[in-house]
């Protein structure tokens, strides 16, 4: 497969400036010769140095196709570790799609999605968690997702697993050869100095575990359900999150009645905003279907915004909500302060053991104070991931606790005085789980799988 030449679009099929034609394999400077001519038609393009940049022609046989920059870079140094050539052409649909058939008519076939990742992963270039965190950047939704996306590109993951590893071999090595070479090399009292390092390799796993839940967060945003009576002020809650008029906003009082749902960027927070029907009591079908979704939404949330109407009085309605709080993590937000308040913050505070927010959706009042307590609540107070590693990939989550499983049988293996042999063993396993993560030991069906989910040109 990887003695093939490929070649695909490596920017979108939609008019643009320019577009990217990127072509890949043993046979790149041989197709890019057959189709390209230099502004004097004398320049041998295939024998041009590595990383530089040629302007001409594309021509498919005598008909002249585009006017293009053509960048040749020669393996190893390249993002595939293969000899790769782009094409720099304009960014109409008729061109770039001209422009690409005439490269596959010269010796190149489509390329699958994400086959440039994949072969650079192939190649040694990359290793398998670097190879996922270059969808991850493509696919970050804030500026503290695509941060932590980059340092997995550069090597952030693979550093830190390398390090757990290469101590792990280490002791594997020195029961293997004590048991080949009893006399010269000792294991008297080494389940104990095994026990202290493995309890520093437990504590480096479970860190990188603990950080699972706002690695997720950050890469697909914190799911947040507002819930609150009818007419509390939901729907101009998420209109001013959202910056416009996304629900429909009444004197009527449920006016909701259905799940609405919206991604936004909240000072620099990534929140999945989801708008539910007025919780209450109700003989209206449609209405108890509604209340019956935002119940259901509230289960699954990582975070509720309680909306409460500050003109009003606490009533079982709101005693339903309550109770749907109980083990979320959860802001209670008492809105509508701009007119007469019936119900203040500190009697709110009284009834719930939820942080307490005075705003006004109306008057966009109270949202920096929000922003304050969601990072306080889900990030310890601020964004500022410096030196911090976040494990945001679900495959990585599973080789790490696969590993910490391991590590725990020989803790066991040890209080039970259990012959060294048995250490390696499941030193091994561990050993091995985690060289999953960088893509040792997992077989073609899983390579393909990640990479089939990666899009056409990368």
């Amino acid at each position: 497969m990887t003695k093939s030449t490929i070649a695909a679009l490596a920017t979108p099929m939609s008019p643009s400036g320019i577009g990217i034609v990127r072509i890949s394999g043993r046979e790149s400077m041989q197709v890019i010769r057959r189709i390209y001519r230099s502004k004097k038609g004398k320049k041998k393009i295939e024998k041009a140095s590595s990383h530089t940049i040629h302007y001409g022609y594309i021509y498919d046989e005598d008909e002249e196709v585009d006017e293009v920059l053509v960048m040749i870079m020669r393996a190893p140094k390249t993002y595939t570790g293969e000899d790769t050539v782009e094409i720099d052409c304009h960014g109409g649909l008729y061109a770039m799609q001209r422009v690409l058939e005439t490269v596959l008519k010269n010796g190149a076939r489509i390329a699958e999605p994400g086959e440039f990742t994949k072969r650079a992963f192939l190649n040694g270039r990359l290793d398998l968690s670097q190879a996922e965190a270059v969808m991850d950047v493509i696919q970050a939704k804030n500026a503290y997702a695509l941060r932590n996306s980059i340092k997995q590109l550069k090597g952030s993951v693979r550093q830190t697993i390398q390090e757990i590893r290469s101590r792990l071999l280490h002791h594997m090595a020195y029961i293997e050869s004590a048991l080949d070479d009893p006399e010269h090399i000792s294991l008297d009292g080494y389940g104990s100095d095994l026990d202290t390092s493995l309890k520093e390799e437990i504590g480096h796993i479970q860190k990188l575990l603990s950080s699972t839940s706002e690695g997720k967060m950050l890469q697909e945003g914190i799911s947040t359900v507002i819930l609150g009576k009818p007419n509390a002020g939901k729907s101009s809650l998420l209109n001013t999150l959202v910056g416009e008029e996304r629900a429909i906003v009444t004197d009527v009082a449920g006016t909701t009645r259905d799940v609405l749902e919206e991604f936004i960027h909240f000072h620099g927070i990534s929140l999945k905003l989801i708008d539910t029907a007025g919780i209450r009591f109700t003989k209206d079908v449609v209405e108890q279907i509604g209340v019956t979704r935002a119940k259901e939404k509230a289960k699954e949330a990582d975070l509720i915004l309680y909306v409460v109407d500050a003109s009003l009085p606490l009533d079982e309605n709101d005693r339903q909500i309550i109770e749907l709080l109980e083990e979320k993590q959860a802001i209670v937000l008492l809105n509508k302060t701009d007119l007469k308040q019936t119900l203040m913050e500190e009697d709110l505070q009284a009834q719930v053991s939820y942080p307490v927010i005075a705003i006004s959706a109306k008057e966009r009042t109270g949202m920096e104070n929000l922003a304050a307590q969601i990072k306080k609540m889900f990030f310890h107070g601020e964004l500022s991931f410096q030196d911090e590693l976040f494990i945001t990939n679900a495959r990585h989550k599973e080789a790490l606790q696969e590993a910490l499983q391991s590590l725990y049988l020989v803790e066991e293996s040890i209080s039970m005085h259990m012959p060294e042999d048995f250490f390696s063993i499941d030193l091994m396993n561990a050993y091995e789980a985690l060289g999953k993560i960088l893509g040792e030991s997992v077989g073609e069906d899983l390579v393909n799988e990640i990479f089939g989910k990666f899009c056409l040109g990368k």
